[in-house]
């Protein structure tokens, strides 16, 4: 059975350098076309930064969604992603990947045990753009039984977040557990939650969600397909011969050794988030590796590999960004915390500056602010009430429960019985924060933002709170006392990387290819350029130019 462990072969036609959603895609599309490949992994387990995430992948009409019922069409996807990205990533690259995605899933998906569904009603992320849907295009897999694996299970790459085992949660799940003390599809829902729990541990399976069941689930298919993955093996360089990159030069056991790749090299090793000095050079202060949930071995390494033989990069200045919480053990990265009614986000000088649900980039994007010097809204807080807390879950924790005192302690929250007393904890003025809210709750009675439109979008909308009226994503901070949560300009990774065409083959500068050089997922520059389609719109272009890339050699092979 091929395994993890690095044997003597010297020689293959593909090499797959990374393990997540990209490398397994491409690894396994080369093996169906009949060509013999190797994953090699930088990192002690497989999966990368798949295997942490939340698993939503974002590819327009495919057949998961039309078992759905979900009616789309090739014209109103294109539209939408023409409209939100624009002239920051070329026409041929957005229609590859809209092209791709239906038969990539379609191909791919039968080779392995996941089984895909609709998350019913995850807006687009602009949903009331041109070609944009309210009711969302993105896809996951279902709970999948990790015993399929056998003892390759042991070496998948942990969520970021934790949970007992068998107390596995969805995306679909996610949302109304937030309303658990709201809504009686937050209590029927906890309910399932558990009740699959209890009968995973009396069938002693061991379920997997998210991002840890997709990076299962193509690794079953490698397997399946013969498919080496060979861990602890970082990438050292590539060797080029003439103008061809013709294979990887690898380290194992403290010693060099070349692999070959006859037809040629996928680069899908992550991007270079976990590089402190890569992030100073491209990106704008307050930055580093502190605040993101990115996997810890994504340092790089292909892209610089990359850039020794000439390729170009693109979009270094950006990430897949979210306002995260510094919590003492790690990022946490909010996605509902903001979202929910009863809070707000300020700036240092105590006053809104966005839409606090509006998506998670696009948030980040306001924190920095335009320009190229430091940050225009750091430090951010996050700004509630009690009965915010009372009714909400926040960062892991059930409605009422109080936060930890290692929170409070680290000054990742403030607590006080005034406003004005929270603002001089956070050394912010307190006239202008009392206004700042004042203003906020006035809008909340009346269910209009007319700052910031926050509530204006069905996207908003996703994680509000349908009990809560006249605006399900406004709410009013009235009750003492108060808290105030440090937010920073976390990611998921970083959306720079090596430029690439529609076949994702590597370009220099001057756009003509390397031969022998392909790239996907974070190691190339993100499809979506500064923008974001919808959850799931990392890991869909990811496994869909992973696609691409082993498509295109074996047209060659052949």
């Amino acid at each position: 059975m091929p395994g993890t462990t690095p044997d003597s072969r010297s020689e293959f036609d593909v090499v797959v350098v990374g393990s997540g959603a990209a490398g397994m895609t491409a690894a396994l599309t080369a093996a169906q076309h009949g060509l013999d490949a190797v994953v090699v992994e930088k990192a002690a387990r497989f999966g990368g930064s798949t295997a942490r995430s939340g698993g939503g992948v974002w590819i327009p009409n495919n057949h998961v969604l039309a078992e759905a019922g979900i009616v789309d069409s090739p014209e109103a996807a294109r539209t939408y992603l023409a409209h939100i990205v624009g002239d920051a990533v070329s026409p041929e690259r957005q229609q590859a990947f809209l092209e791709a995605g239906p038969q990539m899933l379609a191909e791919v998906l039968p080779s392995t045990p996941l089984r895909m569904r609709w998350v019913t009603d995850y807006a687009d992320y602009y949903p009331e753009a041109p070609g944009g849907r309210v009711r969302g295009r993105s896809i996951e897999a279902a709970p999948l039984d990790g015993r399929i694996l056998g003892d390759l299970l042991a070496d998948l790459e942990p969520n970021y977040g934790r949970a007992a085992a068998n107390l596995v949660i969805t995306q679909a799940d996610f949302r109304w557990l937030n309303l658990l003390a709201r809504h009686p599809r937050g209590l029927l829902r906890a309910l399932r939650v558990g009740l699959r729990c209890l009968l995973a541990r009396a069938r002693g399976q061991h379920l997997l969600a998210l991002g840890q069941a997709l990076a299962a689930g193509l690794r079953a298919g490698l397997r399946d397909a013969g498919v080496p993955v060979w861990l602890n093996t970082p990438l050292v360089d590539l060797r080029q011969d003439g103008d061809r990159v013709t294979g990887v030069v690898i380290e194992l056991d403290g010693e060099h050794r070349t692999l070959l790749g006859r037809r040629g090299i996928v680069l899908a090793a992550g991007g270079f988030e976990h590089n402190e000095p890569l992030r100073k050079q491209h990106q704008r202060e307050p930055i580093g590796t502190q605040w993101t949930v990115g996997a810890k071995g994504n340092t790089g390494d292909a892209i610089i590999a990359a850039q020794r033989r000439g390729a170009a990069v693109e979009l270094m200045d950006d990430a897949w960004w979210g306002p995260s919480i510094p919590l003492p053990g790690g990022p946490w990265f909010c996605l509902a915390e903001r979202t929910l009614p009863g809070c707000i986000l300020i700036n240092g000088e105590g006053r809104r500056f966005v839409n606090e649900a509006a998506p998670y980039v696009d948030a980040v994007h306001a924190m920095y602010g335009p320009g190229d010097g430091p940050a225009r809204n750091v430090p951010t807080w996050l700004i509630a009430d009690q009965r915010y807390r009372n009714r909400y879950m926040f960062a892991g924790l059930g409605p009422r429960q109080p936060f930890p005192g290692r929170w409070y302690k680290s000054g990742a929250i403030q607590r006080a019985n005034t406003v004005e007393a929270l603002a001089e904890r956070i050394e912010v003025p307190g006239d202008a924060l009392r206004a700042t809210i004042d203003r906020f709750n006035a809008f909340a009675r009346r269910g209009v933002d007319d700052d910031f439109q926050r509530g204006a979008s069905g996207y908003d909308h996703y994680y509000g709170d349908p009990r809560n009226k006249p605006n399900p994503s406004l709410g009013a901070l009235e009750v003492a006392p108060f808290y105030a949560v440090k937010i920073v300009p976390g990611d998921l990774g970083t959306k720079g990387g090596l430029r690439t065409d529609a076949h994702a083959r590597v370009l220099r500068a001057d756009g003509t290819p390397i031969e022998g050089l392909y790239a996907a997922g974070n190691t190339s520059a993100a499809v979506m350029g500064h923008t974001y389609a919808g959850p799931g719109a990392t890991l869909g272009p990811a496994m869909t130019f992973g696609y691409l890339a082993a498509r295109h050699l074996a047209t060659d092979a052949e």
